[in-house]
């Protein structure tokens, strides 16, 4: 099974089963990161889902990315049968603060989305460094077990247009969406920019740490 590696992001509040962990003493001021984004105009020209290879199983254990973001997510363990089936088990979607006991009513988020990406400097990328990215289980920041209904009401959309209808969530997932984009070199418009600067004003004890990819 694949490791999942932690990079620090936290916000105000860190729900349990969600991603998170203490602030690292070096991590920067969630404001101080949200300015590292690089800024550039958006891209969408191009872009198909298909463009991002996901939910492979890298480490041939039978457990695709989906499965190491359930297992590893897990409130409660379920248990694992043939082919990484999973049954029972508890998980905690920080997204909107529900209890979950059936991982086929999860989806796994992107935290910043596939054709988000795209438009922020993917389209730019070869085709594995694209699948590096969608299935990225380096970080912990990068992919996220929450209900469906959540990320399919997220869709495509940046937090300018978009964020998680759980008060509890904002600083945390302000800073997930903050970490991911400079552990990929991702850009912001000024549009998304001035979003998160203006949702992080509450977000003063949030901290944001990350590694870039490889």
């Amino acid at each position: 099974m694949a490791a999942r590696a932690s990079t620090a992001a936290t916000g105000s509040t860190n729900p349990s089963g969600a991603p998170g962990g203490s602030p690292d003493k070096d991590g920067l001021p969630l404001a101080e990161a949200i300015a590292q984004i690089p800024g550039a105009a958006e891209q969408r020209e191009g872009y198909e889902r298909d463009s991002f290879r996901h939910w492979i199983d890298e480490d041939g254990d039978s457990c695709t990315t989906r499965a190491e973001v359930l297992i590893a997510e897990a409130v409660t363990a379920p248990e694992q049968g043939p082919r990484c089936s999973l049954t029972g088990g508890s998980w905690l979607s920080y997204y909107n603060e529900a209890e979950v006991t059936d991982a086929r009513k999860l989806d796994i988020d992107h935290m910043v989305p596939l054709a988000e990406a795209w438009d922020s400097g993917a389209h730019a990328w070869t085709p594995e460094r694209r699948q590096a990215y969608a299935n990225d289980l380096g970080s912990e920041r990068s992919l996220v077990a929450v209900t469906a209904k959540t990320n399919r009401s997220k869709g495509d959309r940046d937090p300018a247009q978009w964020m998680p209808p759980a008060a509890s969530a904002t600083c945390t997932y302000l800073a997930d969406c903050t970490a991911t984009k400079l552990r990929w070199s991702l850009s912001a418009d000024d549009a998304e920019r001035t979003a998160l600067l203006e949702l992080a004003e509450p977000c003063a004890d949030s901290v944001v740490q990350f590694e870039p990819a490889a």
